[in-house]
């Protein structure tokens, strides 16, 4: 089996669909929150992603000898501007491997991936965030070129943080 990687289409419904059907495997895992998304989610991503400037998803598909292909991996992903760099950046949102591709190189494969895609846009980086509890991610991520976002030793590093709006 081979593992290629494609820029999700959002005129496409099959690919709209795929890219929901494995946000909803992330959404279940334990390092997804374990929750379903809302019927709403579901229903209507795939039209806010292509309304969304800058967005993009790329899927992952193991393709066997017979050319059939099975989706197996996922990153939503949003273009933007570092305001220092005065260049586009490109963050992972959302990065999911199904359980029948980990630890056969999907995941290091689809961070090159999207590196790719963020230079081939004159980006000056990829960034992404990650639970510390999901080491196995950190690992992955390290081993990619990842490292904590720091400025100077004496501040710390960065730490993602969220405001719900109810």
């Amino acid at each position: 089996m081979t593992l290629k990687f494609s820029i999700a289409d959002w005129t496409d419904k099959s690919d709209g669909e795929t890219v929901v059907s494995l946000l909803q495997a992330y959404a279940l895992h334990p390092m997804g929150g374990a929750e379903p998304l809302s019927d709403y989610a579901s229903a209507n991503l795939p039209a806010a992603m292509a309304q969304t400037p800058g967005a993009f998803s790329v899927i992952g598909w193991q393709v066997d000898n017979d050319r059939q292909r099975t989706a197996v991996a996922l990153a939503n992903c949003f273009s933007t501007l570092s305001t220092f760099a005065c260049k586009p950046l490109v963050n992972i949102h959302d990065l999911y491997v199904a359980d029948v591709a980990r630890g056969q190189g999907a995941g290091q494969a689809m961070l090159d991936y999207v590196a790719d895609v963020a230079r081939s846009r004159g980006c000056c980086k990829v960034t992404l965030e990650v639970l510390t509890g999901n080491t196995r991610a950190v690992k992955a991520y390290e081993r990619s070129g990842f490292v904590p976002y720091t400025l100077d030793d004496t501040s710390g590093h960065a730490v993602f943080m969220q405001r719900k709006i109810e």
